[in-house]
């Protein structure tokens, strides 16, 4: 994958009168990078920035050289976005439908819209299930589901927020392994500090501002004393 950077520049942010972002600048360029914090910090908002479902009152996110604020749809293009939620994403009744319904703006032909959907779902593990009702996967192949159809659209990085919440400790650890085998650059907010341990970057965020910045041991520990 061609290498991937993220910028926050001055970055501030409010809901209403509450602050939730506060003199944001950061580059991301390492390759797995995990965001920690506790609800209300501002994490989800900070990763929200990166695609342009929120744009900064103050300051500039910008993706591969892309002012976010000018070019959402090109950096959406670039940047997928799965949620701890998967039906949030899952549209389609079936599997395969799902994923072809993702490739409908880039491929036209049905037949090759349906040859690429099953490779896709091959590479992830669900292609005995292509013809199954959606709603009947299971919570763990439902996010797979989900980071599939995000996939096959050829982003270069992947935000996921809290995408372990809803899943048990085993389909936790599957997700962890998928995850891993990606070459694209993984940006995850997770409370599953496990998750983490061997990504190259974590961030800690607290009200607003990031309090830690650092390799996962020193950072996690941070948070782990913060938390106490």
């Amino acid at each position: 994958m061609p290498d991937t950077s993220i910028v926050f520049d001055g970055v501030e942010h409010s809901f209403g009168d509450r602050r939730v972002l506060s003199g944001i600048s950061l580059e991301l360029t390492q390759r797995r990078i995990g965001i920690v914090g506790a609800n209300g910090s501002g994490k989800s908002t900070l990763a929200r920035m990166i695609n342009g479902l929120i744009i900064p009152d103050r300051g500039a996110v910008t993706v591969n050289g892309l002012d976010v604020r000018k070019n959402k749809r090109a950096v959406r293009r670039d940047v997928g976005f799965i949620f701890s939620d998967p039906d949030r994403q899952i549209i389609m009744p079936t599997v395969a439908e799902d994923i072809e319904l993702s490739l409908s703006r880039t491929i036209k032909d049905k037949t090759e819209r349906k040859t690429r959907a099953l490779s896709v779902l091959s590479e992830f593990g669900l292609d005995g299930h292509a013809d199954q009702p959606a709603h009947q996967l299971s919570g763990g192949q439902k996010q797979l589901l989900a980071l599939a159809s995000v996939m096959v659209l050829g982003p270069s990085i992947l935000v996921a927020d809290e995408p372990t919440t809803m899943l048990d400790l085993r389909n936790s650890l599957m997700l962890r392994e998928t995850f891993a085998g990606l070459g694209e650059q993984l940006i995850v907010l997770s409370h599953d500090l496990d998750f983490l341990t061997d990504y190259d970057r974590v961030l800690v965020i607290d009200d607003g501002q990031v309090v830690a910045d650092d390799e996962p041991g020193p950072a996690l520990a941070f948070y782990r004393r913060a938390m106490a």
